[in-house]
């Protein structure tokens, strides 16, 4: 990996250390290039004659997120984002008063709402599955809860705090095995680690573009597997999702992107695309080594800081990093490291209630490499945050 050349890609790596890459990433040139002439050509040549013009390279971009996680073309649609895409999913399933949605205590707060709505509507059931003693989600504990009445296996791969990574493909056995529809939040696991749906077992698989895929802001992409198309009916359709085919009837697209509507930003979509390439063309598995070998660096160096507590768990751990301090609040910290152009967020309880309540988490500070982050610029921030705590 050429840290020197990735790095002159990406413009904003000369205003700030940014350690916030599970909030978004920043884009590289190539990324705002795509997004940037798709606007300049819809401003000379019209918006619908754009899109004609460039229709190849459209097609190319759903073909480049199929082959970032090995599925194909007609199982992608594209969304707003992975909440979007998320919720095409689990809106489009049949629960009714009884069935049970299996889910984990480290899940995101948008889709324990989407939970919580659909069991005030229709009486379903939301049960959590056991964790095991690292924190992570117990497969042998998930294979005990199934019975007749589980309908949906939904989580969260690589949950928004703490560092952890679910074992989804373990998840995914049990979930095939009773032929139980599986959903799968890969929102921050894309773009920082392999993904391989067939290798997953996942039904279907929501992603956001902005965070380690280094999109732009307002993308994203639902997969799901042409087995489940068949069955699955999004519950809002539109004349690009289906066709008016006479006055009393309507036909289906017949692969993924019958969850779209008519109207979207190509110039977007094409960014996501670029971005796509770019983590492709680096190297899932180069780039799942360096951002984990950055993160242990990271964990190392914070438990040597005195009242710096690493809140992270689970057995295998991923590039994002968080901490509280004894005396400081998470928010100071923030506004601290931001005065020395640090980038990193704050996760905050309600985001993941459960386990934070479960843990008695404070906010927390999140601190998120990427590949292109040096070594130097994690020095920097340990330097900073050690002046700032002391």
């Amino acid at each position: 990996m050429d840290i020197e050349r990735l790095r002159a890609e990406t413009p904003g790596v000369s205003h700030r250390v940014h350690l916030n890459n599970a909030g978004a990433g920043l884009m590289p040139q190539p990324v705002i290039e795509a997004v940037k002439d798709h606007l300049d050509l819809e401003s000379r040549i019209g918006g619908y004659e754009a899109k004609a013009q460039e229709n190849e390279r459209i097609e190319a971009a759903y073909s480049s997120v199929a082959q970032l996680i090995g599925a194909d073309k007609s199982e992608i649609a594209f969304a707003e984002n992975a909440t979007v895409a998320w919720q095409w999913a689990f809106f489009a399933q049949d629960l009714k008063e009884g069935d049970r949605i299996l889910t984990a205590e480290a899940e995101y707060a948008a889709n324990y709402i989407a939970f919580l709505q659909i069991a005030k509507r229709t009486g379903c059931i939301i049960d959590i599955i056991p964790g095991d003693a690292s924190g992570a989600v117990d497969p042998q504990a998930l294979e005990k809860m199934i019975d007749g009445k589980v309908k949906l296996i939904a989580i969260t791969w690589i949950p928004t705090n703490g560092g952890l990574v679910n074992p989804a493909v373990e998840i995914g056995k049990v979930a095939k095995s009773h032929g139980i529809p599986y959903l799968l939040d890969g929102c921050q696991a894309a773009g920082q680690m392999p993904v391989d749906v067939i290798h997953l077992g996942c039904d279907y698989l929501s992603v956001t573009g902005r965070k380690f895929l280094r999109g732009p802001r307002g993308t994203g992409f639902l997969y799901t597997s042409t087995e489940m198309l068949a069955q699955t009916e999004p519950c809002m359709l539109d004349l690009f999702g289906a066709t008016w085919s006479t006055p009393g009837t309507y036909e289906m697209r017949p692969d993924a992107r019958r969850f779209e509507s008519w109207e979207s930003s190509i110039a977007l979509h094409l960014g996501l695309g670029a971005a796509v390439d770019y983590a492709l063309n680096v190297g899932l598995e180069v780039i799942r080594e360096r951002v984990r070998m950055l993160a242990r660096s990271l964990r190392d160096a914070l438990a040597e800081i005195p009242g710096v507590t690493v809140q992270d768990i689970g057995k295998e751990k991923c590039a994002i990093v968080t901490l509280s301090h004894n005396r400081i609040e998470a928010d100071s910290i923030k506004a601290m490291l931001g005065e020395k152009h640090i980038n990193v967020s704050v996760s905050r309880p309600p985001s993941t209630l459960l386990d934070a309540s479960a843990r008695e988490l404070p906010n927390i500070v999140r601190v998120s490499p990427h590949y292109y982050n040096s070594e130097d610029e994690l020095e920097t921030f340990v330097q900073v945050l050690r002046h700032i705590v002391a």
